[in-house]
């Protein structure tokens, strides 16, 4: 059964404007360090930060109340939320299980969380 849906579209250039004021530190503090390197192997690392961050809100979306403690993964692989241990063991003790889709264009990036009760 669905119990949470997120969904959230980022401007790519939004993020790449607030990454120039800010600085690396705006980076470090929304991005795990595999996210930050994964987008870094692209030659523009923007539309896959973009993605992430709009994973990141679209959970939040999802299942309210949670502070940004996600890891957007897909090294290879299908995209999947990753979470530290104390979000993780309140997932699994409600039964929830999180499922991601991401995609970006040339100006935008959209990801959706749909959460699943099993």
């Amino acid at each position: 059964m669905i119990v949470g849906l997120g969904v959230d579209l980022v401007a790519i250039d939004r993020l790449r404007a607030v990454h120039r004021r800010l600085g690396d530190r705006f980076l470090a503090r929304v991005f795990f360090p595999e996210e930050l390197a994964y987008a870094r192997s692209h030659a523009d690392p923007y539309p896959a930060l973009a993605a992430r961050f709009a994973a990141k809100e679209a959970f939040v979306k999802a299942f309210p109340g949670r502070a940004w403690i996600t890891e957007v993964g897909a090294w290879g692989r299908p995209p999947r939320l990753f979470f530290k241990p104390r979000l993780a063991a309140a997932l699994k003790e409600a039964g929830l299980v999180p499922h991601l889709s991401l995609s970006h264009e040339k100006t935008h990036a959209v990801a959706v969380v749909l959460l699943e009760k099993r």
